[in-house]
């Protein structure tokens, strides 16, 4: 990777400044407009490590374990007796894989103290008056413990550290021994960030309802790990939790911490059965126990966190009352600095600003939703869901998806080769690997918002099935390939800068724009199922061929607007080729379409549809993308998590 080493500065707007303008002094100000003001220096910042005790013993070695929390923050306001808040991201990436679009890793100099800290959020809020912590997990770099894959061992290591600020925990100077350190420069005041894995934590430290707390920005972020491996007892990837412990830890952990994979590996059963191990790891089970503010951002194409976890979420966080806002990308698993830059630092900072400095700038009273309908083209909604959203129940007919009710029977075969693009590709066929139900042309525009459900009543040909079920808009647009390298976005080759720089941290990113497709189709809206678990999650039943069961499965949240002339689709079939595992047989399976039925979240209610609907309209045969996951599109799960 690059560095540029010259000091650089950034102006109080979130416009970026250029590498060759970089050199730039910070000029000391104040909180003005509602905004605060690069104040402090960021070369002569404070870098230090506290290791902070855990109070567990993960790796079993007889000591409790420490955590190391790398810390940069301003020298001014402590010497001037000043208290500061803290801008968290705890992580096990750190050492292994590395943050943000340029895979950044944390440096130390000679005495092991931090140089670089990846991302932008020291270079950019040390200088106005935040310190950046950066937490190693329990098991990973220069932690002690072991990793559990977002169980008490990973979300404790963060906890500890918000406790250790707010003077309930013990930290020392040192990985053993050492002195213990008192946070005296810290108002306690804590916002935890993060992308992934590092979001993920962000919300279960947020469920333990840990004082000090003030916000959390989970981006890309898991709410409940089952849903992150399984979908309704259907399995997502293979493996278990063990694989991705093995893939972050330390060599120490790796030789110490054999017994936590084997439980992660024995408690996370590949029949997808909810267990124990799954409980420990709902954070949407203990939403009641959030107090922070969430500023939730979502790609509404993430394939890896996948959408059903950024709108449980939401919706349970709906309880508590509890300041949200949310931004939902047309990307995949990417960070908002690198889809619409600008605006995000702006929106980081006030919010930042608002819920730890205490800044009254608006941000809480501005609109909660960001909304992305086509590359770079933002709308906001005074709410989230959208105002006027109404669970709406929609009937199937063959071929049709209608208002009235249901009626007929349909069927497909279990095609393991196959998956949602071409089953899309070819909504206008009849093909047998699945069934397609849509309406004719919308004489209006129709918008989804929120997260909707799924009812078939099936019978399958042998003792195991998997379903799918896919929302599609059938029409030609212009959208993120999501399906590319970038997910979304192409990275450049240009720099800016976003914050201060010193020789061994570079506040200068590549720069990226929108990777764009245009298509023929858009899928908008998954979900998957085993049927075998159409009564419960807790154990698996017994299917018998030719017997006729209902299940009740979730479809994933978006926010999509199907355009007038377009059609809306839903398309039910078997293995999602490079989504789902299949299952143990090949079935055919009937529908039961008078006892089926589709649960959208429809701006208007069923009777803007119903209204909208030219019933002359007739199906044809869409343009093809040309874009399939089966060309190795997540093929790496612990590569791609990140």
């Amino acid at each position: 990777m690059a560095v540029l080493g010259s000091p650089t500065a950034r102006a109080s707007s979130a416009a970026p400044v250029t590498a060759a303008a970089a050199a730039s002094a910070v000029h000391p100000g104040t909180v003005r407009h509602g905004v605060s003001q690069p104040l402090y220096s960021y070369a002569n910042a404070v870098r230090e490590t506290v290791w902070v005790d855990t109070g567990l013993d993960g790796d079993g070695d007889g000591r409790t374990d420490r955590v190391a929390a790398d810390i940069i923050r301003p020298s001014e306001p402590a010497a001037a007796g000043q208290k500061i808040p803290v801008i968290m991201d705890a992580s096990p990436y750190y050492s292994c894989c590395g943050r943000g679009n340029e895979s950044q890793l944390k440096t130390y100099d000679a005495q092991g103290k931090p140089v670089q800290f990846p991302l932008f959020y020291d270079n950019y809020f040390v200088s106005r008056g935040y310190a950046v912590v950066l937490v190693d997990l329990a098991g990973t770099n220069r932690s002690d413990g072991c990793v559990d894959v977002g169980g008490p061992s990973d979300v404790t290591s963060a906890k500890a550290v918000v406790d250790w600020l707010n003077g309930r925990a013990t930290g020392y100077s040192a990985r053993t021994g050492g002195s213990s350190v008192t946070p005296t420069w810290t108002n306690g005041s804590v916002g935890m960030i993060g992308k992934s894995w590092d979001g993920t934590i962000a919300n279960g430290v947020a469920a333990t309802g840990v004082q000090g707390l003030k916000t959390i920005v989970p981006i890309s972020a898991i709410s409940s790990w089952y849903d992150y491996y399984r979908s309704d007892g259907a399995p997502l990837y293979d493996g278990t939790p063990a694989d991705l412990a093995s893939y972050v830890e330390s060599s120490t952990a790796a030789s110490n911490c054999g017994a936590v994979q084997t439980q992660l590996a024995a408690g996370s059963p590949s029949n997808g059965n909810w267990s124990a191990l799954w409980q420990q790891r709902d954070y949407v089970a203990s939403a009641a126990n959030v107090h922070a503010s969430v500023f939730v951002v979502h790609g509404m194409q993430d394939l890896n966190v996948r959408d059903i976890n950024f709108s449980q979420w939401w919706t349970a966080l709906a309880q508590t009352g509890v300041d949200r806002k949310i931004w939902l990308s047309q990307t995949g698993h990417v960070d908002p600095f690198d889809f619409r830059r600008s605006a995000w630092v702006d929106t980081l900072h006030s919010w930042f600003d608002h819920y730890l400095l205490g800044v009254d700038n608006g941000i809480q009273s501005a609109p909660v939703a960001d909304i992305e309908r086509a590359p770079d083209q933002w709308t906001t909604s005074a709410t989230w869901p959208a105002p006027g959203t109404v669970s709406s129940t929609l009937h199937l007919k063959p071929g049709a998806l209608t208002t009235a009710a249901g009626s007929g029977t349909a069927g497909f075969t279990d095609n393991p080769n196959v998956g949602e693009d071409t089953w899309a590709s070819e909504a206008g066929s009849t093909t047998s690997e699945k069934t397609v139900f849509s309406t004719g042309a919308l004489g209006s525009d129709l918008r989804m918002s929120g997260q909707g459900s799924i009812t078939l009543s099936v019978k399958s040909s042998t003792r195991s099935a998997h379903l799918s079920a896919v929302l599609v808009d059938l029409g030609a647009a212009t959208i993120r390939n999501y399906e590319g390298a970038g997910e979304g976005i192409t990275t450049l080759t240009t720099r800016s800068c976003w914050g201060d720089s010193t020789a061994g941290d570079s506040a200068c990113f590549l720069d990226t724009a929108a990777d764009t497709s245009q298509v023929g189709y858009t899928i908008f809206s998954r979900g998957w199922a085993d049927l075998g678990h159409y009564a419960s999650l807790n154990s698996t039943s017994t299917i018998t061929p030719g017997k006729s069961y209902s299940i009740t499965f979730n479809l994933a949240g978006t926010d999509h607007v199907v355009p007038a002339g377009h059609r809306l689709a839903l398309i039910v079939a078997g293995t999602d080729n490079g989504l789902l595992n299949p299952a143990s047989t090949t079935p055919t399976v009937t529908v039961d379409l008078a006892h089926s039925s589709l649960s959208l979240p429809l701006v208007g209610g069923a009777g803007s549809l119903k209204r909208g609907v030219r019933p002359t309209a007739t199906a044809g045969t869409t343009v093809a993308r040309g874009l399939t996951p089966a060309q190795g599109f997540f093929s790496n799960q612990l590569e791609d998590f990140r």
